[in-house]
């Protein structure tokens, strides 16, 4: 990250004090509330029906969170999509496609001033075969589509578009809407909501002060609370924010976890034991690499260099040229990134040293039988 980059998030996360991070907080303070009104008026509108929600002819089930980033969704969301297409259902998971490719601006613009249709969704994966790639998609979604075979893979911010699209298309049956719980366009049946153990609600201030979305309050909205990177003991603060604003919410838990490392541009994979005893470079461009650090350290591995990057980032050869030639001086064996930043490192690039990503899965650690609850109640929604 850069210097600003570093400070932004020093003061959305609170993660050092200092007279200008105090500042800037102050200066944030009245933005967030201005924010809030917003959040708050817009909720409003939709629940006094004066903005209407949209209904699918299919059921529509609603991952997302409170925060920006973090939550470790996408391993949920496919865990979900999984069981489901395995029970037979037809699935489609709808997603906005954050900082996927967008339309030209100048394209935009003629199609209006000529009373053009808007173009179709883009679709990742027919189910068959993944059929754009990460600069064009999407992280997530690229990630979904590849690790999803028999799941349709749809990216558009207008995802009632994108839900039509995906029924008249392809047949779907069900639909799964990636980070929706802000989106009030497209009415849910049921409504997931995860909140990070390690870092529920930040400083519990919305944007662009804290990491909130929406207020807490808004846990009320939902049917399922899936506490995620959990060590099985709860904090107390989330136990009482749920038993304060939806004490009907059906609680799962879950951990993340890697039991194996995949080589970047290559099918081989090594068991995670490898890590022990080695002086590795770790570089990531996601919202929060702490918990992928930690990891790598909980592992057994020497983090000699680390690298990050700002959320999102897509690496160019010259940088990555850079940190490798760090890691080296500083005689590190292995280098270690993400998934979700293993899409984005160029195909035609040769490594140092042997570099590998995390996949990351989850594992249900209380309230198993909760979720094969939720899974048999999504499978059963007509």
């Amino acid at each position: 990250m850069n210097h600003v980059e570093i400070f932004a998030t020093d003061v959305l996360y609170d993660r050092k004090k200092s007279l200008g991070i105090t500042c800037a907080a102050l200066i944030l303070l009245p933005l967030s509330f201005l924010f809030s009104l917003i959040v708050k008026l817009r909720h409003l509108l939709y629940v006094k029906r004066i903005f209407t929600s949209d209904v699918l002819g299919c059921p529509v089930i609603v991952v997302g969170n409170l925060t920006v980033g973090g939550t470790g969704k996408t391993p949920v969301v496919e865990k979900i999509a999984r069981e489901l297409n395995e029970r037979g259902r037809k699935v489609a998971i709808l997603s906005r496609g954050y900082k996927s490719k967008s339309e030209p601006k100048w394209r935009t613009f003629i199609r209006w001033i000529t009373h053009r249709d808007e173009p179709p969704p883009k679709v990742v994966s027919n189910g068959k075969s993944v059929l754009l790639d990460s600069a064009v998609a999407g992280d997530e979604p690229f990630m979904l589509a590849k690790n999803l075979p028999g799941v349709v893979v749809i990216v558009d911010k207008d995802r009632v578009k994108a839900g039509h699209y995906a029924i008249n298309k392809f047949g779907v049956d069900i639909i799964i809407l990636d980070d929706g719980f802000q989106y009030f366009p497209l009415r849910g049946h049921v409504n997931l909501l995860l909140i990070d153990t390690t870092n529920p609600f930040g400083n519990k201030h919305l944007l662009p002060r804290g990491i909130l979305r929406e207020p807490i309050s808004q846990i009320k909205r939902a049917s399922y609370v899936l506490l995620t990177k959990s060590n099985n003991v709860f904090n107390d603060s989330i136990t009482d924010m749920l038993k304060l604003y939806n004490p009907d919410a059906k609680i799962i838990e879950c951990a993340h976890f890697s039991r194996n490392l995949s080589t970047i541009n290559s099918k081989e994979v090594k068991p995670i034991n490898i890590l022990m005893g080695q002086k590795i470079m770790a570089f990531s461009g996601i919202a929060s690499p702490d918990g992928f650090e930690n990891f790598l350290l909980q592992n057994g591995a020497e983090i000699v260099y680390k690298k990050r990057f700002v959320d999102h980032h897509r690496f160019s050869k010259n940088e990555l040229e850079n940190i490798f030639n760090i890691a080296c001086t500083r005689e590190a064996t292995l280098a270690i990134t993400t998934e979700k930043d293993a899409v984005r490192i160029p195909k035609d690039l040769s490594f140092p040293i042997p570099t590998y990503f995390l996949k990351i899965d989850i594992e249900i650690v209380s309230g198993e039988e909760i979720f094969e609850e939720a899974i048999s109640k999504f499978d059963m929604i007509s």
